[in-house]
């Protein structure tokens, strides 16, 4: 035939590879063999394209485009038929091809008629059909590369050879089940190739009758990629569960946002299982009356679908309150809608304890509990600011015990602490909670007395506060006695910022320490003395700079014969304004200035100077004594320190004499048996100072290394013009010598005290009777003098 008859139909026979066994005719015009020739040819040959014979034959055939006499290709239909023996065993098969015209076909029936070996390597898996053995009779090149098999192997092969062992009777069980109770399985596997690659694969197949016999269809689909995602959904979820922090993930829900999920550590947490809290909104956790603010930021965040983070109260189940720190992120879907919040929360409650403790600390005095400086100002500025606002009147107060040295001294100072704590919660006893009771140093307490109505309301206030404070304080079996002087400042009469208030208040209270305690309010009379104090502070520092002190040094006579036994060393300042001071215009302020430890270092290292010269010059014997106030001889290394100078200038034990008035001693007798002592030990002589001032430890005085005592100038000056006595004068002398000390009877003035001292046995005499205070060069003069008469 020269051209292909649309109604041809040729029949043939092939074997069971697809190899021509018989060939009619009809097929030697179509396709150009001659029935000689064609035995032996693969069917495939006649196929356009790539063909292979399972898989025809597996299909029955189909639609194809074949190849045919004279280099002419047309569509064509080939049928196969499978051919069985007389033993009912399949033998070879038969084939017609039919051949129609393309447009006589429905646009479904084309596609209907297009061969399978056309479309199984379409698909993006892999394809396969198995018999009942399990053998793979037909699949596509994504199964060769996916097992890196050949296809003769694969012809070769049973499916569960593909399989790790595991697996395969999982996969036996479903071809069992496939075949014989037409299920569609499907199953995961890992398929590993011949270089050991695994790929995670699912396969799912189905029977499928085909020429009167069933087969197994089925494909493979690669799910490396929805493996990996799952890893990292459940690495998410590991992670999620693994978190320190409680996570909650909501579902926006209209006004609610319903819980969806949350971890174990917000059940840790919140105290609440999964199942209690999942399907509910977060608001039942919150606690009624805590953090309004907060919660209103919240809900405006959420509102407006964005991002927030507050710190705020919870409560667990168990009613607990706890500070959660909750951070809030919207999750949006593919369309940008806002679906889910992520809630990370983490409680923060030990965390604002501890920051609770440390501002407490850092704001508190640890002693009292009360405001400390920090705090005072603080409180203080913003009290000004209110009142500057609305025009009301603060009031501020200094309130500074008195005598809390004595009491330090005499009952130590734990007790002093003791003082301290009583007078702290008698102070904040009587303010209101408005008002704030700080700590200011030492003794000093400062009162910020807000919104007060008048001055005179005030004062009552001060008053109250006065008469509370007076109450004697029990420690140890004894009641000390307790006053205090109170300063008052007004804002705004006397001050518009806090600082100048207290400064002002500070200055009334100093008034009132100096006019016997009590309320003062402050004047601008206080503010010109408080400048004149203030002006004497300087000068002082200036005089040690400048070497405006010096010394004078006074002889103590013998009572009887008259000779020079000793001198005192007196301080003098040459103020370059004032002229020459005396110590009483300007030590009170050194003590107060904390200057006096300079200046009594520099008494000391005067006075041994003095003495070496005197010793250089042959004089020898006549001690010099040198007043020390409390500050000085309390101070660590107060005796080192005399006894460095003691070696350094060369003098000999007992030249240089320490001179601390009784009362000192009395008040702290630890620290007087510690010093004379310590005094002893290293040369230096003690004399007690103002004798009979005030109340007298006999038992006590016997316990202390002291050389001589000086009675108080009191007891001198009292005695009479006409020497008719004086009862004090003669019992102290009586009572030195009872003690076996000596007895110096100072700020002589008058010839009837020399006569009454030295009738009764006073033993040295000192005053302006026998010589002013002289200059080193006088003293010299004066001893050259004498020893040449």
């Amino acid at each position: 035939m020269s051209t292909i008859e649309p109604s041809a139909q040729v029949c043939f026979l092939t074997d069971d590879e697809g190899k021509v066994v018989t060939w009619n005719p009809a097929c030697a015009d179509l396709f150009g063999w001659t029935p000689e020739s064609a035995p032996g040819h693969l069917l495939t040959e006649l196929v356009a394209g790539e063909a292979r014979w399972p898989v025809l034959a597996a299909a029955g055939g189909g639609r194809l485009q074949m190849r045919f006499a004279g280099g002419h290709e047309a569509a064509a239909t080939l049928s196969l038929l499978r051919q069985y023996g007389t033993g009912g065993a399949p033998q070879g098969w038969s084939a017609s091809i039919a051949i129609a015209p393309a447009d006589s076909l429905s646009e479904a029936e084309r596609i209907g008629n297009t061969p399978l070996a056309e479309v199984v390597d379409l698909l993006p898996g892999t394809f396969y059909a198995l018999n009942r053995e399990g053998r793979l009779l037909v699949w596509n090149h994504n199964l060769e590369r996916l097992t890196e098999m050949t296809p003769d192997e694969l012809a070769a092969a049973r499916v569960t050879d593909l399989l790790e062992p595991h697996e395969r009777a999982q996969a036996l069980e479903n071809i069992r089940r496939v075949f014989d109770e037409g299920a569609e399985v499907s199953m995961e596997i890992s398929c590993v190739s011949r270089s050991g690659r695994e790929t995670p694969t699912v396969l799912g197949g189905a029977r499928v009758a085909c020429n009167g016999d069933h087969y197994l269809f089925g494909m493979g689909i690669d799910i490396s990629r929805r493996r990996e995602k799952e890893r990292q959904l459940r690495l998410s979820e590991r992670a999620l569960h693994a978190a320190s922090n409680g996570i909650v993930i909501t579902r926006c829900s209209g006004r609610d946002n319903i819980i969806e999920y949350v971890n174990p550590a917000f059940e840790h947490i919140a105290g609440y299982a999964a199942d209690e809290a999942i399907g509910r909104d977060p608001r039942f956790m919150a606690a009624p009356g805590f953090d309004a603010h907060e919660r209103s930021q919240l809900r405006q965040a959420i509102a407006e679908r964005r991002p927030v983070s507050v710190v705020f109260r919870n409560m667990r189940k168990s009613g607990e309150i706890f500070w959660n720190d909750l951070r809030i992120t919207p999750v949006r879907d593919e369309h940008g809608e806002v679906t889910h919040f992520i809630g990370i929360l983490q409680d923060v409650t030990a965390i604002k304890q501890r920051t609770e403790h440390l501002e407490h600390e850092v704001n508190h005095d640890p002693l009292t509990g009360l405001a400390n400086r920090n705090l005072l100002w603080d409180r203080l500025d913003h009290a000004v600011h209110l009142a500057q606002r609305h025009g009301a009147m603060v009031a501020v107060i200094l309130v500074d015990l008195d005598n809390f040295k004595a009491i330090n001294d005499t009952f130590g100072h734990e007790a002093g602490d003791v003082v301290l704590k009583v007078v702290a919660r008698r102070l904040q006893a009587a303010v209101r909670d408005s008002d704030t009771v700080a700590r200011m140093s030492g003794d000093e307490f400062v009162l910020v007395l807000v919104d007060q109505p008048s001055v005179r309301f005030t004062l009552r206030m001060a008053e109250r506060l006065r008469q509370a404070l007076v109450m004697p304080v029990a420690f140890g079996g004894n009641e000390i006695p307790v006053g205090a002087s109170l300063g008052v400042a007004v804002f705004p009469q006397d001050g518009t910022v806090g600082a100048e208030l207290v400064r002002c208040a500070d200055m009334a209270m100093y008034h009132a320490k100096g006019n016997g305690g009590g309320v003062h309010f402050y004047s601008a009379e206080m503010r010109r003395a408080s400048e004149q104090r203030a002006a004497l502070a300087d000068g002082i520092r200036s005089a040690l700079e400048h070497d405006e002190l010096f010394l004078l040094f006074q002889p103590r006579m013998d009572a009887r014969g008259g000779q020079v036994r000793g001198f005192e060393a007196l301080l003098r300042w040459r103020h370059p304004r004032h002229g020459i001071m005396l110590p009483a215009a300007f030590l009170a302020e050194a003590e107060e200035s904390g200057k006096m430890i300079d200046i009594g270092n520099w008494v000391l290292d005067q006075a041994c100077a003095f003495l070496r010269e005197l010793r250089q010059l042959g004089y020898t014997g006549l001690p010099v004594s040198v007043n020390v106030s409390h500050r000085e001889y309390s101070q660590h290394g107060f005796v080192s320190g005399i006894a460095a100078r003691i070696a350094r200038h060369g003098l000999a034990p007992g030249s240089l004499e320490i001179e601390i008035p009784e009362g000192d001693l009395i008040r702290n007798p630890v620290l007087g048996r510690e010093l004379s002592t310590q005094l002893r030990e290293v040369g230096v002589a003690l004399s007690l100072d103002e004798f009979g001032k005030g109340m007298s430890d006999i038992a006590f005085l016997r316990q202390l290394s002291v050389r001589q005592v000086k009675l108080s100038k009191a007891a001198v000056h009292e005695i009479a013009a006409e020497g008719s006595g004086n009862p004090l004068a003669k019992t102290l002398i009586d009572l030195g010598h009872n003690l076996d000390l000596a007895v110096v009877g100072e700020a002589v003035e008058t010839e009837a005290q020399v006569d009454f001292l030295r009738s009764h046995g006073c033993d040295q005499l000192q005053g302006q009777w026998f010589s002013e205070p002289l200059a080193p060069d006088a003293v010299r003069q004066m001893l050259d003098q004498r020893h040449h008469t």
